[in-house]
């Protein structure tokens, strides 16, 4: 069986050695997905020939001597709702079964200009609001630490992609959490950038006001080192914040004494979380005391009212992208999209005026909190992976995504691996920044990180 490719900041570097080169790592990549993906279904679009054309231009370039930076020649793949100019992009549903890109996205433009190469295009949960249970013209992307078991969404492809060892960094988006969550079910990084940080022009939009762009990779360096390539004002998306990006990775590795981290157990209890992540997250409030910093309890604003909130302007902008479509062909969406993205009909101009003062009010809530401490921590989720007949995947969640309160308030928030459950599954913490303050985010996630070996192991695969 081939091995899984090498991280994302080790490949960088064997590249910058001269150890390997691009096309070396592409033809990795190609064969790691070749021999695993018909068993975890993380791929729509494998773009073989476009990407072994980019590797060999990228070879041609570094022996010229022009880098175009740490990630030139490095594997990348982007979730199914992120456009690459000439390439199928679907939404994973059958609505876009035909739809080639006229044009890239920004971010695909980024990592491009960046000099990394597009492998291919990953699965999701349907538009970003389907379930893993759906019937769809592509299979759902599996877990691949247990099959029977969820993996997460939306961004499903996504992570799974990365745990599998297929590519070294993968993006995906998050509206509710759709970065952070399949991050948590699969073991590895995702981060949920800063509101505006990141382009979101040529993605295909869930909410227009809650959509993220953010990194999946192994480690909170390579998220690092994604976010130098991503980050950026784009003025074709009215989204994007006019914003210098900080130098990502210039803390990492620094020490946190004189930092101050609040926990929010009370947070974890509201949102029903179970002993296993409780444990999780109590065991990394005293990894960060012992590592110096300054760790106490921390009050969070209701989740009823963030939960009421993120899911009226989620269901009211959702339903305005898909009305159209909704109308003219229903039969053509898998039936948990159609019914999420159907309800949001029932939604009036009066609950949406609501949904945005009551946000305007909790972001200033949140933000007052969040200036006092370097981070907030808590669970990205509230349990395990669940056994896939237990998905919640009826038109309206029985609990919502714990990740979705930094959605609505814009915050920047990163999943990082907090060990595994007695049945061997991912678990996962959550960590909350300040605005456009990634660099700090990444230099204490970073540091737990570092203190255990989670990141290390990887999934048996046949």
């Amino acid at each position: 069986m081939t091995a899984p490719v090498p991280s994302l900041a080790a490949s960088a570097r064997m590249i910058a050695e001269g150890a390997v080169s691009s096309r070396d790592l592409v033809e990795a990549s190609l064969a790691r997905i070749s021999a695993v993906d018909s068993t975890v279904h993380a791929f729509i679009t494998v773009t073989e020939e476009r990407a072994r054309a980019a590797a060999e231009k990228a070879d041609e370039e570094l022996k010229r001597g022009h880098r175009r930076g740490p990630l030139h020649g490095v594997p990348v793949a982007l979730k199914d709702n992120i456009d690459v100019e000439g390439v199928l992009t679907t939404a994973h549903s059958k609505i876009l079964a035909n739809n080639i890109a006229a044009s890239s996205a920004g971010v695909t433009e980024r990592l491009e200009a960046a000099g990394m190469i597009v492998v291919g295009k990953l699965s999701l949960h349907e538009f970003a609001r389907g379930a893993p249970t759906d019937v769809l013209p592509w299979p759902n992307a599996l877990n691949p630490w247990s099959s029977r078991h969820a993996c997460g969404g939306s961004s499903s492809g996504s992570a799974v992609a990365v745990a599998a060892g297929m590519v070294p960094l993968a993006i995906g988006t998050d509206t509710g959490g759709s970065v952070r969550f399949p991050a948590a079910c699969n073991g590895v990084v995702g981060l949920k950038p800063t509101y505006g940080a990141v382009s979101r022009r040529g993605v295909l939009p869930l909410s227009f006001s809650l959509d993220f762009v953010g990194p999946i990779a192994r480690t909170v360096e390579d998220c690092a080192l994604a976010m130098q390539a991503i980050a950026g004002h784009d003025p074709q998306d009215p989204g994007s914040a006019s914003f210098t990006p900080q130098d990502y990775l210039a803390e990492i590795g620094s020490p946190l004494r004189g930092l101050k981290i609040g926990v929010a157990h009370d947070y974890n209890a509201e949102s029903s979380v179970d002993a296993e992540t409780a444990a999780a997250v109590a065991e990394a409030a005293r990894c960060y005391a012992e590592l110096g910093a300054t760790v106490e309890e921390v009050k969070l604003p209701p989740r009823a009212l963030f939960d009421a909130a993120t899911w009226t302007i989620i269901l009211a902008e959702g339903f305005a992208i898909h009305r159209q479509n909704l109308a003219s062909r229903p039969e053509d969406y898998g039936r948990t999209a159609r019914e999420r993205l159907s309800i949001g009909a029932l939604v009036t101009g009066g609950d949406l005026v609501q949904a945005l003062r009551v946000r305007r009010r909790l972001t200033a809530e949140l933000d007052t909190i969040i200036e006092r401490y370097d981070a907030i921590l808590c669970a990205t989720a509230s349990s395990p992976p669940v056994p896939l007949d237990k998905v919640d995947d009826g038109p309206w969640r029985r609990s919502h995504p714990i990740t979705a309160p930094f959605n609505l308030t814009g915050h920047p928030a990163i999943a990082v691996p907090a060990g595994f459950s007695g049945d061997g599954l991912p678990l996962s913490i959550q960590l909350v920044g300040r605005f456009f303050d990634e660099a700090r985010l990444f230099t204490i996630a970073h540091a737990y990180e570092q203190a255990h070996n989670w990141h290390t192991r990887r999934p048996s695969l046949p």
